[in-house]
């Protein structure tokens, strides 16, 4: 018999470095999950991405235990490490902070795939150049 879902809990957490101070500590806590254990885990898949955004999406079941899903760095923060900024444009509309190449805007769209509600590659493309824009990145012609 399946399990019965009492939270679903989302987390932006850096790859390896889940610890119980916040966010972590309180989001999980206050559901009476085990947060050291979901740390342990937490680090142990996430060794590879060390440093980078790692959203988690932890399902907490009734009898306290959980299971979690890692998804892909966000495509923002994918954007400003391939451009090396620190951040987007305050007046994306007026003032332009770079310029993002249809082969960078490919290889974002193929990383973040999994993640998207898109079937195709070239709409996983259009999703990833329309928040470049917003960030008041320019976008090679796709």
């Amino acid at each position: 018999m399946a399990k019965e879902i009492v939270a679903l809990i989302k987390l932006q957490v850096k790859g390896g470095a889940a610890n119980p101070s916040p966010p972590v500590g309180p989001a999980l806590g206050a559901k009476g999950v085990n947060i050291m254990e979901f740390c342990k885990q937490f680090n142990a898949r996430t060794q590879d991405k060390q440093g980078k955004l790692c959203p988690a999406v932890i399902t907490v079941y009734a009898d306290k235990s959980f299971d979690f899903i890692i998804k892909n760095t966000p495509v923002p923060v994918q954007i400003k490490e391939a451009l090396k900024l620190k951040s987007g444009s305050a007046e994306p509309n007026r003032v332009k902070v770079g310029k993002l190449t249809k082969e960078q805007v490919r290889a974002i769209a193929e990383d973040k795939m999994p993640d998207l509600n898109s079937f195709t590659i070239e709409s996983a493309m259009q999703m990833v150049a329309g928040t470049a824009r917003s960030m008041g990145i320019r976008v090679e012609q796709l």
